[in-house]
């Protein structure tokens, strides 16, 4: 059995600059199969690594002529490329199998099957386990998708859900994401801005959050539970990529992987794999996690930590409530300049678009963030992704204008708020890029920064012509 595992010729974020990541999520599939299924042939498409267009994909699935194909469906911005992508995989041959899943689809299982008929099958949830039952059962002549748990498909015209499956109980029992798969293009991976010419490696730490934001997709994914690799496992991890396939810039792609005692030892654990510095690694934190836990952080910059991302969002205390952010706009002042005395850059996110903002209330954010002065901030629409609190919520009162999938990407304005059109939410954002990456004085700051990383971050994005795509956007 032939199984083609696709990432589909697509655009990625502009606010982040030029980067191409590998994909992370089918090559944890694909590992994970090989090491669970005999006698089957695999393999990775990474149609972004090559710079294959549509008809091109079409000529390598007609060369290859898998049996299942399943494409990555990463975020909900990219449900119609998922779906062009199996589309394009039925116009070669009918009988291919379309298997796709991630946070999304799991939530939309019903509206999607019913809209779209190219989709065979959607894996709910996690899907590891799930899909290797699901290519066994394969394997019979007389294939029952009823007793496989996980999944939703059409029986006779009708979507039918099966129970869900129970999620892994140890995640140190994966394997290592299959990056073999793809190896002649390891040197491909790279994120600009981030890492300069450094190829890259996505490190996944833990599944899940123990936080329940209301517009994060996240937690309610990974069922409200928070399942942590252990600082080995990772620390292993990073190591066998650095050596395999020369990567010496890691993603910690964990929404919240926390800075407790955990955090200590994978720092332990980098720093007796000798190789903290050679490499740089990225993080998201909280900024209360980053004052609690504040004598860590020399370890972590000794252990190759450059960079954390810090999700603020809001300096007004009832915006946070309202988020379920569980932080207090007071500490992000403080998380911000103890990344910078311990020479970590320091990266803010910001979200505007809430029902109750208004003019003034978007101009006092700006006002926020000149005062916490992060070294890089990250606008953000608040948007209402399928499977959030948010959504319901916003679905309920009948506040979303815009159906469109490809927007749900938090650029652009699919509500409005109590007093903003959603044309005055799309506004604010470009106003508020251009206040921070605008200020003479910031510019001039980051530009001359005696931090080697900001400068160069800062030189990077004034070739970027951000405030311009941002502006078309209006």
């Amino acid at each position: 059995m032939k199984v083609l595992f696709l990432e589909p010729p697509k655009e990625h974020w502009f606010v982040m600059g030029e980067y191409l990541p590998p994909p992370l999520g089918i090559l944890e599939l694909a590992a994970y199969l090989e090491r669970h299924c005999e006698n089957i042939d695999i393999k990775v498409l990474d149609c972004q690594a090559e710079r294959l267009g549509w008809k091109e994909l079409e000529r390598k699935i007609e060369s290859y002529a898998p049996d299942v194909v399943a494409p990555s469906a990463l975020a909900t911005c990219n449900a119609y490329t998922v779906i062009r992508t199996i589309a394009t995989a039925k116009r070669v041959n009918p009988s291919i199998l379309a298997v796709i899943g991630g946070q999304h689809f799991s939530v939309m299982a019903e509206e999607s099957l019913k809209a779209f008929p190219e989709i065979d099958i959607i894996i709910r949830g996690e899907g590891e386990q799930t899909l290797v039952e699901l290519i066994s059962e394969l394997r019979n002549k007389k294939p029952l998708f009823s007793r496989i748990e996980g999944i939703s498909f059409r029986h006779k015209k009708k979507v039918i859900h099966n129970p869900p499956r129970s999620l892994i109980e140890d995640l140190d029992d994966l394997p290592f994401p299959g990056y073999h798969f793809v190896e002649k293009h390891m040197g491909k991976y790279h994120f600009t801005m981030m890492a300069g010419g450094k190829q890259y490696a996505l490190i996944e730490g833990s599944r899940g959050c123990p936080h329940k934001c209301t517009f994060c997709t996240q937690w309610k994914h990974w069922e409200g539970t928070w399942r942590i690799k252990s600082p080995k496992r990772i620390a292993d991890e990073i190591k066998h990529c650095y050596n395999e396939f020369g990567c010496r810039f890691f993603w910690l792609t964990d929404d919240n992987f926390g800075l407790g005692k955990h955090a200590s030892d994978l720092c332990d654990e980098i720093i007796q794999h000798k190789i903290a510095d050679d490499i740089m690694w990225f993080m998201q934190a909280r900024c209360d996690d980053i004052i609690n836990h504040q004598k860590i952080l020399p370890k972590i910059r000794a252990a190759g930590n450059r960079w954390i991302l810090v999700g603020i969002e809001s300096g007004n205390a009832a915006t946070l409530k309202s988020f379920h952010k569980e932080i207090n706009p007071k500490d992000a002042k403080q998380g911000m300049k103890l990344l910078k005395e311990n020479d970590i850059f320091a990266q803010a996110t910001l979200i505007l678009g809430g029902r109750r903002d208004s003019h003034e209330s978007i101009s006092g954010l700006r006002e926020f963030v000149n005062h916490i002065d992060p070294d890089l901030a990250i606008f953000m629409i608040l948007t209402p992704f399928p499977g959030t609190e948010l959504y319901q919520t916003a679905k309920q009162n009948g506040w979303i204008e815009d159906t469109n999938w490809a927007n749900y990407d938090m650029t652009h304005a699919i509500m409005p708020t109590e007093t903003l059109s959603r044309k005055e939410v799309q506004e604010e954002l470009y106003n508020c890029y251009r206040s921070f990456y605008g200020s003479i004085g910031r510019r001039f700051k980051g530009l001359f920064s005696p931090n080697g990383l900001k400068r160069r971050t800062y030189r990077y994005l004034a070739s970027q012509g951000l405030l311009k795509l941002l502006s078309d956007l209006i």
